[in-house]
């Protein structure tokens, strides 16, 4: 027997329409519309996410990881049996695997520990202008929290936990065979090192660290008022000299900057406010060697001479893409300082500043250097230096570049395309107005 029919039917017509029909389409409609916006906003956050150098390294280092999870997996599970029949060659790319995900996270730890060690100095000196720089990196709003110390002490803690749990398990992976890790150990190490992790990532959102409080609206109005108060007459910053001109024109600049690169590096990022200068010299060294060191001696215990050189090769690979630790921090002195862009790798100023370091480092350091020697730092801000009659003391950033021999055309045009773009300055007559 059929079941009576309660209701207005699905498909009832009113004025010619169809209610189903109506619904059906305002509804693809609107998840059409939806798709479309969710998908642009998703496009253009994503193009300004990968804008950042170290948002592409960060990148690379999840991918390879994944990667190499994946790999591992399947030989474990036996997915790769057909590829590699023999049960060596599955324990020479197995353990390949196990070194290349224990040298990246250990490679990450070891960018991150000078900055923890400079932390716990500060923490445990505990002075005003040290307590302003903690809470930038580990308050939010960069505002004063309550036990502030206490709970910074416990962060900064776990962290240091984290990183030591990691140097020890690849100890372990790299000194000892296979068979004569300890299972135990191993485990625990990982536990520790995964659990810490995430607890200090929790711990840093939900303590009162990443909390808001009535009291961060008044510190920042003061700070509002003190930036207001502070000088607001600065000049328009210029790269002083163009990329190859200091080779000429400031032997000694270029000298310092190729016979030690690291110190002059962390030097100059000190005085133009980037953060310590000992930070600086020891990170930047560990992103050029570092990569080197831990992937030839996660390769020693590898039977598989073809899978070690290719373990030394990645880590020589690595090394060199360390130089564009100096290209992020030029883009941010750029970026601080308002300084013209280059826009000669494809328009993007950010990977045009990686670029002259993979090039030429001395040289963009060098460049560097002689700008923020021709002016005067103040707040994040560049001021032009005072001579003894109180006038502003500068030169042309253009000014002493050696002209070229006839026939140097390709010269010539490296040149100008590497000299730094100069702003248009726009004058209008007197008495017009504006």
């Amino acid at each position: 027997m059929a079941l009576p029919k309660i209701g207005l039917p699905l498909n009832v017509t009113h004025g010619g329409l169809s209610f189903l029909s109506t619904h059906q389409t305002f509804f693809s409609v609107s998840v059409a519309i939806f798709r479309k916006t969710h998908r642009a906003s998703f496009c253009k956050l994503l193009k300004e996410w990968f804008k950042n150098p170290m948002n592409i390294a960060l990148f690379i280092w999840i991918l390879c990881v994944f990667i190499s999870v994946n790999i591992m997996f399947m030989l474990t599970t036996g997915m790769f049996n057909g590829v590699l029949p023999e049960q060596s060659q599955r324990d020479n790319w197995l353990e390949a695997s196990i070194h290349i995900i224990n040298a990246l996270f250990t490679l990450m730890s070891l960018y991150h520990q000078p900055k923890l060690l400079y932390d716990l100095v500060l923490l445990l000196r505990w002075r005003p202008e040290d307590v302003l720089k903690l809470r930038k990196s580990y308050c939010k709003n960069g505002t004063s929290k309550p036990n502030e110390w206490a709970h910074m002490m416990v962060l900064v803690a776990l962290l240091h936990l984290k990183c030591f749990a990691q140097y020890i398990l690849f100890g372990i992976t790299a000194g000892l065979t296979q068979q004569k890790r300890p299972a135990i150990a191993l485990g625990l190490l990982i536990s520790v090192a995964a659990s810490t992790a995430v607890f200090s990532h929790a711990y840093s959102l939900l303590s009162p660290l990443g909390r808001e409080y009535e009291t961060d609206n008044i510190q920042k109005a003061e700070t509002g008022l003190q930036k207001s108060l502070e000088r607001t007459n600065s000049s328009n910053p210029q790269w002083i000299g163009g990329l190859f001109h200091h080779v000429k024109s400031d032997a000694l600049v270029v000298c310092k900057s190729v016979l030690c690169s690291f110190c002059v590096f962390g030097w100059n990022m000190e005085r133009l406010g980037f953060g310590n200068m000992y930070v600086h010299i020891v990170t930047f060294f560990l992103f050029c060697f570092a990569p080197f060191i831990i992937f030839n001696l996660g390769a020693m215990r590898i039977d598989n001479e073809a899978v070690r050189e290719a373990l030394g090769i990645v880590g020589v690979l690595l090394c060199v893409s360390g130089l564009m630790y100096g290209g992020y921090w030029r883009s941010q002195m750029r970026k601080r300082f308002n300084l013209p862009e280059y826009n000669f790798c494809c328009g993007n100023a950010s990977a045009a500043d990686c670029l002259q370091w993979l090039c030429c480092c001395p040289c963009a350091l060098a460049q560097e250097v002689k700008t923020a020697n021709h002016y005067d730092v103040k707040e994040g801000k560049f001021f032009l230096k005072k001579g003894r009659d109180g006038e502003n003391v500068g030169v042309s950033p253009f000014q002493g570049v050696p002209p070229l021999a006839e026939g140097d055309e390709f010269l010539k045009i490296t040149v100008e395309m590497l000299k730094p773009p100069v702003s248009p300055v726009v004058s209008r007559e007197v008495g017009s107005t504006p």
